[in-house]
């Protein structure tokens, strides 16, 4: 098998590896980089736990070819604290228990992200439409939507 140069930004870091032909990225960075943060879920872009933002736009990191990120930004939830202060979306996560398995949460939270990023103060619908590519088995979806609402500033709604 062909093997192949690859250099991009990993969090923020250079990093140059060697690929092989038709690798994706998933592979790359959990066995060749060692950022185990993405999820290995379905393996067929279905699911969303492997979730990585290139380029600041989120990518289904199983069905995205490694070569392919060559000269980009890849982010992955290792990416998110700053040492050992976390994200806003982190603690968000924590405060409205949006995580049970956690299985979901590296996706989740990546997905989050690129909306805030783009949106600082997103409606529930756009939360929700950011999110509907990332499948979660546990929570039933309102405790996430309402730790990316609370991260973003904004009222959260509760059952009661």
């Amino acid at each position: 098998m062909t093997k192949r140069p690859v250099q991009f930004q990993l969090n923020g870091s250079p990093v140059a590896v060697f690929t092989d032909e038709g690798q994706n990225l998933l592979d790359l960075l959990r066995r060749g980089v060692g950022d185990l943060s993405p999820k290995f879920g379905c393996g067929q872009g279905t699911c969303g736990s492997c979730t990585v933002l290139v380029d600041g736009e989120p990518r289904l990191s199983c069905l995205t070819l490694a070569e392919t990120v060559e000269g980009q930004s890849v982010e992955t939830t290792n990416g998110l604290a700053n040492g050992p202060d976390l994200h806003a979306l982190q603690e968000a996560f924590m405060e409205n228990f949006a995580a049970q398995c956690g299985y979901c949460t590296p996706g989740m939270l990546m997905a989050a992200k690129a909306l805030l990023d783009r949106t600082p103060r997103p409606s529930r619908e756009q939360v929700i439409e950011a999110i509907s590519g990332n499948i979660c088995r546990c929570t039933g979806y309102e405790p996430i939507i309402d730790a990316i609402m609370a991260a973003s500033g904004q009222p959260v709604r509760r059952a009661g």
